[in-house]
Formats: C-alpha cells, sequence, structure tokens
C-alpha cells in the first residue's frame, strides 16, 4: 500500500501525541496500533494513566503549542515529516523506535538515497580527520550521502568532504538550534546542499541525555556506520552499537595502540567490525548490502497487539496484576515475553497493564522488547 502526506489535522495529532509526556516512539506507535489513529489515542491517554496510578490521568500535549511549532517549523523553513508519509527515510522507519516525526531542512530528496554513517572523535587527530576526508569523499563521489552529527572533528571533516556530492548533519536539539556554534557556516552549508534533520522540538538546546537518541538517527538512516578514532566510553562507539543493534554493519578504521582514540576502534574490530584500511573497504561491503535486504527486526511480542486489546476494552485488568508486575520489576529492564510468562495472566490484560504503568510514569521502555521500573 503506497504512502500518502498527511493532512493539516493529522499531522497536528502525530504531533501532540509524540510530545506528550512518557510518550516516547514505541509507546506511540503501540497507542496507534491499539486505537488506529493519533487523535482516538489522545482522547483515551488520560483514563489509560489514570488506571495506572498517575493522580489526575495524563494531559495531551496543547493544541495551541503544537500549533506553534509547526508554524516555527515552517518559518524557519523546515518541513516536518511523519514515519508513515513518503519522504521519511525508508531505513530509518524500519528501526524499532523510528521518531514518529522529523524535521527536516534542506534537499528532502537526499534522504532516499543510501548512505554511511561517519562518526569519530571530537578531539580527532590530524591523521584522523585526514582519513574521514578521504574515505568520506571517494564513498561520497560513487553514489552515497554522508551522515554524521555535525560535531568537532571527525564529523566536521566527514561533512565537508561530501558537501559537494551529498551530506545529512543529524543535530540533538532542535532544527533551528547549531550546535556547536563553531559549525554555523556549515550547518548553513548543509541546509543549502545537503539536509539537516532534527528530531527534538523547535528550540530545543542539547543537553546530555539527547545525543544518545541523537546517534540512533545516525545509524539508522544509514547502510553502515564507519568509526575513525574513538575512546572506549565515547559516543561514537553508541552508535556503532546501536548500528549493531538496527542490523547495519560496522566499519572501524584501526589505529595505534598507543592512542586512546584508537582504543574503541580497535576494540571494534576484535569484536567483529569490519577493519577498514581503505574507501574500497567499506565500498565492497555496501554494494552487496544494496543488493540484498535488510534482516528481519527482532521478534515483537506486541505484534497483533490491536486485536488482543480489542478483546479487553470492555475490562479492565484486575488490580492484583498491576501489583504482581510492578513487584516483578527493578531498575534492571527485562523482556516483555518474560514479563507475560511470569504474570500467568493472559497477554492483552498483561500489554494492558504495561500500557498503563507506561503512561502514568512507572516504568520506561527500551528497544529489544525490555521494560524496567522508574
Amino acid at each position: 500500500m503506497a504512502k500518502e502526506s498527511f493532512s493539516d489535522k493529522e499531522k497536528l495529532a502525530w504531533l501532540r501525541l509524540s510530545r506528550t509526556e512518557n510518550i516516547g516512539p514505541i509507546t506511540f506507535y503501540k497507542l496507534l496500533e491499539r486505537f488506529g489513529s493519533a487523535e482516538e489515542a489522545l482522547k483515551a491517554i488520560p483514563d489509560i494513566a489514570r488506571r495506572g496510578g498517575r493522580m489526575g490521568g495524563l494531559k495531551a500535549f496543547a493544541t495551541d503549542l503544537a500549533e506553534k511549532e509547526l508554524a516555527q517549523v515552517e518559518k524557519a523553513g523546515a518541513h516536518l515529516i511523519a514515519r508513515d508519509e513518503p519522504e521519511y527515510p525508508e531505513l530509518l522507519a524500519q528501526i524499532e523506535d523510528a521518531p514518529p516525526l522529523i524535521a527536516v531542512i534542506g534537499h528532502i530528496s537526499i534522504l532516499s538515497k543510501p548512505s554511511l554513517a561517519v562518526v569519530g572523535a571530537r578531539n580527532a587527530s590530524l591523521s584522523g580527520r585526514k582519513i574521514a576526508e578521504n574515505f568520506s569523499r571517494k564513498v561520497a563521489a560513487t553514489g552515497y550521502v554522508i551522515v554524521s552529527g555535525l560535531a568537532r572533528g571527525i564529523d566536521t571533516a566527514a561533512h565537508t568532504a561530501s558537501l559537494d556530492t551529498g551530506t545529512v548533519a543529524v543535530v540533538a536539539g532542535g532544527i533551528d538550534v547549531i550546535y556547536p556554534r563553531e559549525n554555523e557556516k556549515l550547518y548553513r552549508q548543509i541546509s543549502e546542499q545537503g539536509a539537516v534533520i532534527a528530531e527534538s522540538p523547535f528550540g530545543t538546546e542539547p543537553i546530555a541525555r539527547h545525543f544518545p537518541r541523537r546517534n540512533r538517527l545516525i545509524s539508522g538512516l544509514s547502510l553502515g556506520v564507519l568509526i575513525v578514532e574513538a575512546a572506549m566510553k565515547s559516543g561514537s562507539l553508541i552508535t556503532a552499537r546501536m548500528a549493531v543493534e538496527q542490523n547495519r554493519e560496522v566499519f572501524s578504521v584501526p589505529g595505534s595502540p598507543m592512542d586512546p582514540r584508537s582504543k574503541g576502534t580497535n576494540k571494534f574490530i576484535q569484536d567483529g567490525a569490519h577493519m577498514a584500511t581503505s574507501a574500497d573497504d567499506i565500498l565492497r561491503e555496501l554494494e552487496s548490502l544494496r543488493l540484498r535486504p535488510m534482516n528481519d527486526p527482532p521478534a515483537d511480542p506486541w505484534k497483533g497487539a490491536p486485536n488482543l486489546f480489542s478483546q479487553n476494552l470492555a475490562k479492565e485488568p484486575d488490580e492484583s496484576l498491576r501489583i504482581k508486575i510492578l513487584e516483578m520489576l527493578s531498575p534492571t529492564p527485562v523482556q516483555m515475553d518474560e514479563i507475560i510468562r511470569a504474570a500467568e495472566a493472559p497477554a492483552n490484560e498483561v500489554l494492558t497493564v504495561i500500557l498503563e504503568l507506561e503512561l502514568a510514569g512507572c516504568i520506561e521502555r527500551h528497544p529489544g522488547n525490555k521494560v524496567n521500573l522508574i
């Protein structure tokens, strides 16, 4: 079934639901599955959260604030694209926690082209920057878009080398917030020649917790991720790990064992990443990836949930089941199917309780069908 562009009313409802407290991307899609539309989900969430224990229920994101954000995005020359619209990047739409909406400034058509993510150290060496420039330029010359995060160091080198052929910058804050400020000129150039993408609301200043969320988009947009210089606890390795979880290929440039910036890249090679000593090493693998479909995502116990839920709409789960599930959970994430088995209750009732507790702010959800107590 071909995707169609949203009406203004439908996009406004998606924006309101996605901006509502306690509703992350995965929960957003589960609510759509259960209620059939964002508008219907918005009507239902106050009562769902109240049943989960939230006093006074959960207020949906205000219509006037959503309308204001839409107007700000439009005034900035950006476009807000929903996951179910044809312009949304196909690979990104496949990841479990794809953003329901992304803001884009620049050439939207570039998002449909095959791409390689290039990430690495902010305090990159001159050698590392030259490698990032060289590999990015050669890969981009064959028709691939280079995706990175607009950070200092390796990101800047990768974007600069691929400006003329196609590059996409994924930012951690709002689409209008340039970070770091020293890359303002580069941001403007990418906006004119490539594309800039943001998931965060308009005007959001990036803080530490935004960057891992940004990194999953960098890998999610791409066929593979190239790491050039990365310490053991760097954001680049977070991107690489997310790439593995998303069934993307990871390429790593080896470096001196004496340089802390190479410890992460060398370790990833030991763990099975492709060793990249030239752009040809990457291109050979990328070409083979384009010829075969992406791996299927992990099994989701919520699949079929609309039918399960519909059987239960007239009957709320017993309070004892909510207590039982809360007692099972801890700050350590646990698989959903384990909860369903241990609860010894109908799956539809367990799924309903999990949703209620999540909207009440008692638990949080993670990719890979895991939840934990907050």
